[in-house]
């Protein structure tokens, strides 16, 4: 243990921007030879999927209150539903000559490692197997069948990176994005669970050995050997409120074992000029082993309505990364700024009905522009028992002013942050015009050394709450974008940091978006006839 927490704690801190000297990238980028973002395998019969026609009659607000929504039937329609509005294409964008999609869930530089699977031993919905999705064409490839008639009707969700995808643009630092998205990824599905009355149950129980086992990960001879897959969740979709049974992964295994398995993956690009030896090293050293199980349920509590209360549906898919944003915008309303922290408090709600654990990132604020609210820099505790341990590890110097507000809520310090928000997120003028930017500070080091694969988790919580500062930004009408570009350690001096207890591992801006005229948008999926 003690060796595997040196070396994530090396390849941490090794991977650390700093104003002088940012974590080592590629020297150049040849575009023509960017991954392909979409993976597909090569002789695999293919399932076509339902396309929404409509938008689903859910607001977002219905959301808040998830059992209140009625469960709808497991269909292929209502599947294809679900995939479409977690993983899905939103739309396609062009400028000049280049043309690119936009899906649901978000990842950082729009490369996407994140692979999706299904395994399903419902043979009323699809002939028992594992199955891959192709978010381009909105279509399942069968992957292997097997016969299922002694097991429970069920079907799984499962998570993979392909950490190539990522390096070739963010050499050693794209580890940590990979993680960053997968924690979007499982939030982006639980919301479109929900929409459809839906729970997703992270079956955190299972080793990383074990599910690239069920997702057919582990058969590398049918794999570029450079384009690998990680494992990384797996998640069963409860499509009604009854007690399921309890996950059984010995089944699960057993099934497989005479599975027959059809296809191979298809080269992502032709030449790899950079290899990352110290991602393949971290990710090794990251593995969860450990197989107990955890399920943590939160308590509810009531939201304010949100100010843009859509169709959930149309807010998802109309969800975008803001580029750019109007430093001189209105104040964002106050009800729309406390509605925002509030989504990201534990709350039996999606995203965290689909969390097993406490919280372990908390969030410091820098506000310029919250109806209200002095400028200054803010804390908000997702939980309150860190207040006493951080107000000694922080600066001295903070007054930790409890805020009137419907939670706690502490300003720090009493200034104009703009500068230095911008400052610490690499110069990047989205952190300060914006209304708020933010940090995510992360229990790091007592996490990292219990066990090593935590690092890993911390991160998912990191892109979890990303994913809820992305749809509540889109609810307050306003628009956000996850920044994983800052120098880390400035952060935590600024903060007053002096060791790895605590670390920065995301930070997010909000504000209202300046659109560039010159770029078009198409319909996600104009390209399929099928509608």
């Amino acid at each position: 243990m003690k060796t595997n927490t040196n070396a994530i704690s090396h390849y941490h801190n090794r991977t650390k921007h700093q104003s002088n000297a940012y974590a080592k990238a590629p020297e150049f980028l040849d575009w023509d030879e960017q991954p392909n973002p979409f993976r597909r395998f090569s002789g695999c019969e293919t399932v076509e999927l339902p396309l929404l026609k409509t938008e689903l009659a859910c607001l977002f607000s219905e959301l808040d209150c998830p059992t209140h929504i009625n469960a709808k039937p497991l269909t292929l329609e209502n599947l294809g539903a679900m995939l479409e509005l977690s993983f899905g294409l939103s739309a396609w964008k062009a400028f000049a000559p280049d043309r690119w999609a936009l899906r649901c869930n978000p990842s950082s530089g729009n490369l996407h490692p994140t692979e999706v699977y299904l395994l399903c031993t419902d043979s009323n919905l699809l002939p028992s197997g594992v199955y891959h999705y192709v978010s381009h064409d909105h279509h399942l490839e069968r992957r292997c069948e097997f016969a299922a008639a002694d097991a429970p009707s069920e079907l799984y969700v499962g998570l993979s990176s392909i950490h190539w995808r990522e390096a070739w643009k963010y050499g050693e630092r794209a580890f940590r994005y990979c993680q960053h998205d997968i924690g979007h990824a499982l939030a982006a599905l639980s919301y479109a669970a929900a929409c459809l009355g839906w729970t997703v149950e992270l079956c955190s129980e299972a080793t990383d050995a074990q599910i690239a086992q069920w997702l057919g990960l582990n058969r590398a001879d049918e794999f570029v050997k450079d384009e690998h897959e990680t494992a990384d969740l797996f998640c069963r979709i409860r499509t009604n409120q009854k007690t399921p049974v309890d996950f059984e992964a010995n089944r699960l295994s057993e099934i497989l074992q005479n599975a027959v398995w059809f296809g191979k993956a298809e080269r992502l690009n032709g030449r790899h000029f950079y290899r990352w030896a110290i991602i393949d090293e971290v990710s090794q050293q990251a593995e969860k082993f450990t197989n107990s199980v955890e399920r943590l349920q939160f308590p509810h509590f009531e939201l304010p309505k949100p100010s843009h209360d859509l169709s959930a549906s149309r807010l998802i898919r109309g969800r975008r990364s803001a580029q750019h944003f109007n430093g001189k915008s209105e104040p964002l309303p106050l009800a729309d700024f406390y509605r925002i922290l509030s989504a990201l408090l534990p709350n039996a709600k999606p995203p965290f009905t689909a969390w097993n654990w406490s919280p372990q990132v908390h969030l410091f604020l820098f506000v310029h522009r919250v109806d209200g609210l002095e400028s200054g820099l803010y804390f908000l505790p997702r939980d309150c028992e860190v207040v006493p341990e951080l107000k000694t590890a922080l600066s001295a110097e903070f007054i930790w002013q409890k805020m009137d507000a419907p939670f706690e809520f502490y300003q720090l310090a009493q200034e104009d942050f703009k500068q230095v928000a911008r400052t610490l997120s690499c110069f990047q003028p989205i952190a300060s015009d914006s209304t708020f930017s933010l940090g995510m500070l992360a229990n790091f080091s007592a996490n990292i050394e219990s066990e090593a694969w935590r690092y890993r988790r911390l991160f998912w919580e990191c892109g979890l709450l990303g994913q809820i500062l992305y749809l509540e930004a889109e609810a307050a009408g306003v628009r956000g974008t996850g920044i994983g570009c800052f120098f880390d350690d400035e952060v935590h001096r600024m903060l007053g940091l002096k060791n790895e207890r605590w670390q920065s591992l995301y930070h997010f801006t909000v504000g209202e978006p300046l659109d560039d005229k010159r770029i078009q948008t198409f319909t996600a999926y104009e390209h399929l006839v099928r509608f």
